[in-house]
């Protein structure tokens, strides 16, 4: 049987079409008309006016941060379960992450511990720069009481939308939330362009500033002319014409990832000592990536375990995001709280849940799953 992998990309005829056309057209480098479509295209769908395209979307939230005024000595608050990229760009800028836990109704950053950081940093007079909050695994955050704490301190948010593109909080896309907010469409994301993200902002000067900025700082001068560093962070016109061509799909390989969620919720509801990553009532989630975590007294192996056979059976599955408080680079930086989040990287894992999966494929996974019962008892 082929391998079944976590979330590989999942192409059609509209993006070879596209990609051929740009390819034809000698459009190769960065820039061009599909870079200046897939923006407007996007930032139509998410109802936010202006977006960049850009090479990543750790790119995306490097100049976020950056646009934000973030610099070395400063602040910035974020969930620690999370990708590291999102940890990364802050110490880009010579700043400091600090950490804040999960809530276990959602798994994203938890609102109330958020609330309770930025009073403890008033009181001690330093203020976050910034807050970046992620929408985990196709889940937005609970946004309400997010942007509602850091209006009181007038502190800006960043929404690392970078794994929730298609889903909605309270009727809106994810990515409307932020001052800023940052796909990215790596292989492994619900669409791709092999590699690229997106910066995206009600504000137009911001958008400019990061299009200056990604394009190595250009002045307007007929030889290459500098007075600002900048960085070489936009997309190419082929990879743009790909992206084009999935965001056509968007809403199809939304539903198609809720069908693997669906399914192995009614498969695995009955498996002893397994849950699922809660749906939070506020929204609706892109799924993603399914994600279970696994009490190893009741189910019979622990989460290593399971993971381990469903190797032998070629069958891809990872553990939920390693903290990032936990991380050996970040073991010097503030966490308030953690315990949440260790114990669903502890117990947690990510199934497969690419698009194109069939009943089959989504058969074989339970099949595994099933089958991974007291091969280890931690």
């Amino acid at each position: 049987m082929p391998r079944l992998y976590l979330s590989p990309p999942h192409m059609g005829e509209q993006e070879r079409a596209l990609l051929l056309e740009a390819f034809d057209s000698n459009w190769i480098a960065p820039l061009g008309p599909h870079v200046d479509a897939f923006e407007r295209e996007l930032a139509a769908k998410l109802g936010v006016p202006h977006a960049a395209a850009l090479s990543s979307g750790t790119a995306a939230l490097h100049l976020a941060l950056q646009l934000l005024g973030v610099g070395r000595g400063d602040e910035v608050l974020l969930s620690t379960l999370t990708f590291s990229a999102t940890a990364n760009a802050i110490t880009y800028l010579g700043a400091n992450p600090v950490f804040i836990d999960s809530t276990p109704e959602s798994w994203n950053i938890d609102p109330a511990l958020l609330e309770e950081e930025l009073i403890c940093c008033a009181r001690c007079g330093k203020l976050p720069k910034a807050v970046i909050a992620v929408d985990l695994y196709g889940q937005c955050a609970d946004w309400d009481p997010i942007l509602a704490a850091c209006q009181r301190y007038d502190v800006p948010v960043i929404e690392d939308a970078a794994e929730a593109l298609g889903a909605t909080y309270k009727g809106r896309p994810a990515g409307a939330f932020g001052a800023m907010s940052v796909f990215s469409f790596n292989g492994n994301k619900i669409i791709t362009t092999s590699g690229g993200g997106m910066l995206v902002s009600h504000r137009k000067d911001w958008i400019d500033r990061a299009r200056f900025l990604s394009t190595q700082a250009r002045d307007p001068a007929p030889h290459y002319e500098h007075s600002q560093i900048g960085y070489n962070y936009r997309m190419s016109n082929l990879l743009a014409a790909v992206g084009r061509g999935q965001l056509r799909v968007l809403d199809q390989r939304v539903e198609q990832r809720r069908t693997n969620n669906a399914f192995y919720r009614q498969a695995l509801g009955n498996l002893p000592g397994t849950q699922f990553m809660p749906e939070a009532p506020y929204g609706r989630p892109s799924c993603w990536l399914t994600c279970i975590t696994v009490d190893p007294s009741a189910f019979g192996s622990d989460r290593e375990a399971i993971r381990l056979h469903l190797e032998t059976l070629d069958i891809e599955s990872r553990p939920v995001w390693k903290p990032m408080h936990l991380q050996p680079v970040f073991s010097g930086c503030r966490v308030r709280r953690g315990a949440v989040a260790q114990h669903l990287f502890e117990r947690g894992l990510c199934l497969p849940s690419g698009s194109a999966m069939t009943q089959e494929d989504r058969e074989r996974v339970v099949q595994g799953l099933f089958a991974a019962r007291h091969t280890h008892r931690a």
